[in-house]
């Protein structure tokens, strides 16, 4: 493969219909059901071709588990069904990871 500079490759890749952008980020986030994936400081590349929109991130990341959301109905029903406080109710469920059937077996069993 012959080498290539940086300015051919975009010349290249501009003849081609494809744009690349640099973006000046200082923080990326991204989410999933259980965790986040932050992104202090990356190095953010936008490629748009063909009417679609690339982004890609290079840096190094931390891993943040997520709380689940517990509603208060659900803080409610554990309570009912239990026959527990607040506080022991909405322990319960975000030691289940928001499960009520998980929390309410715990509970029961307690």
């Amino acid at each position: 493969m012959l080498p290539m500079n940086v300015k051919q490759m975009k010349k290249m890749m501009k003849q081609m219909g494809i744009d690349i952008e640099e973006i000046d980020a200082e923080e990326v986030i991204i989410r999933t059901s259980s965790e986040e994936l932050i992104f202090k400081n990356p190095n953010v590349t936008k490629i748009t071709g063909r009417g679609v929109e690339m982004f890609q991130v290079m840096g190094s990341y931390e891993v943040v588990k997520r709380k689940p959301e517990i509603s208060d109905e659900d803080v409610k029903l554990i309570m009912e069904q239990a026959n527990v406080d607040e506080e022991t109710a909405r322990k319960a469920l975000e030691e289940a990871g928001g499960d009520l059937a998980e929390a309410l077996l715990k509970l029961q069993g307690s």
